[in-house]
C-alpha cells in the first residue's frame, strides 16, 4: 500500500520529497518508521528500542481508543490493546513524536462529509486539550484506512501541517499539492522479511526520505513486526553513517524553518 502526505504550504511543496530525491539533512538516507493506532503494550516498548539507540520513535494514535465505548476494528485494532493520553504524554515527554490517527478509526471517505468533517475536529480538538505540547501548525493527520477524499483533505489542511492521504492518479488536479510519495504499508501477517526488503532497496539508491507504515509488535496490530527484529533493524542502520532515522513532524518541521 503506498501513501502520500499532502501539505497546504507552498512553500513546503517546493521542496522535492520522495526516493532518490533531495532533503534538509546531512545524511543521504532518511527513514521513518511511523508506527499506527495506539497499541499501549507495543508502543512502550517500541520507544524503549528507539531509546536505546539514542532516537526517537514516530507514533500516530487514535484519539478515542481509550474511551469505554471503543469498538474493535476488524480483528486488529481491539479495545484492551489501546493506550490512553497518559501512555501518550508520557511517550511525547520521553523526546518520541504523537500525531493524530483519527477519532475513532472510521474510513472517513465512507462518511457523509459534514459528519466525516465533525469527526476530524473532534480528534484534533481532543488532541489539542489532551497531548501536552500539541500544536496545530505542526501536526500531521494520518487518515484511517489510508481513505479520504479532495473535499476532506482541502478541510484538514486548513486545520494543520501536514497529511498523509490516499494515493492520487497522475492526472488528479491534486498533485500539485504532493507533498512526499513513498509512504508504504504492508499486512496483515508478521512483516520483518518485507520491513528488511524495504530497507535494504532503499540503501541501494542514491537516497531520499522513505516512510515505512508500520503498527504494533509480535502479535498486536495489522503486519506487526517481531520485537527482535525491531531491535535487530534500529541496532544496525544507527551504524550506517547514510542513514538517520527520525520521525514524520520533524522533517516536515526541518523544511518549515526559517
Amino acid at each position: 500500500m503506498n501513501r502520500r502526505i499532502f501539505i497546504k504550504s507552498t512553500a513546503l511543496s517546493s521542496i522535492a520529497y520522495g526516493l532518490g530525491r533531495s532533503h534538509p539533512s546531512t545524511k543521504s538516507h532518511i527513514l521513518t518508521l511511523s508506527f499506527d493506532d495506539g497499541f499501549k503494550k507495543s508502543f512502550y516498548r517500541i520507544a524503549d528500542f528507539f531509546e536505546e539507540q539514542g532516537l526517537s520513535a514516530c507514533f500516530n494514535v487514535i484519539a478515542s481508543g481509550h474511551f469505554p465505548d471503543f469498538q474493535k476494528v476488524g480483528a486488529w485494532i481491539l479495545p484492551e490493546l489501546m493506550g490512553n493520553f497518559e501512555d501518550w504524554n508520557a511517550l511525547k515527554s520521553r523526546g518520541h513524536e504523537v500525531m493524530p490517527h483519527s477519532w475513532k478509526h472510521l474510513n472517513l471517505a465512507d462518511q457523509p462529509l459534514e459528519k466525516a468533517k465533525e469527526l476530524i475536529l473532534k480528534c484534533l480538538e481532543y488532541f489539542q486539550e489532551n497531548l501536552v505540547g500539541y500544536r496545530a501548525e505542526e501536526a500531521v493527520f494520518n487518515f484511517p484506512f489510508n481513505a479520504s477524499t479532495p473535499a476532506l483533505e482541502e478541510f484538514t489542511l486548513s486545520k494543520v501541517m501536514a497529511i498523509r492521504a490516499s494515493e492520487i492518479c497522475d492526472n488528479d488536479s491534486r498533485k500539485n499539492n504532493v507533498f512526499r510519495q513513498g509512504c508504504r504499508s504492508h499486512g496483515p501477517d508478521n512483516i520483518d522479511g518485507w520491513v528488511e526488503n524495504q530497507v535494504e532497496s532503499f540503501l541501494a539508491i542514491e537516497g531520499g526520505w522513505l516512510i515505512l507504515n508500520l503498527h504494533g509488535l509480535d502479535d498486536e496490530g495489522w503486519g506487526p513486526v517481531s520485537s527482535a527484529y525491531m531491535k535487530d533493524l534500529l541496532r544496525r542502520l544507527v551504524t550506517i553513517e547514510s542513514v538517520e532515522l527520525v520521525p514524520t513532524g520533524v522533517v516536515l518541521s526541518r523544511s518549515s524553518g526559517p
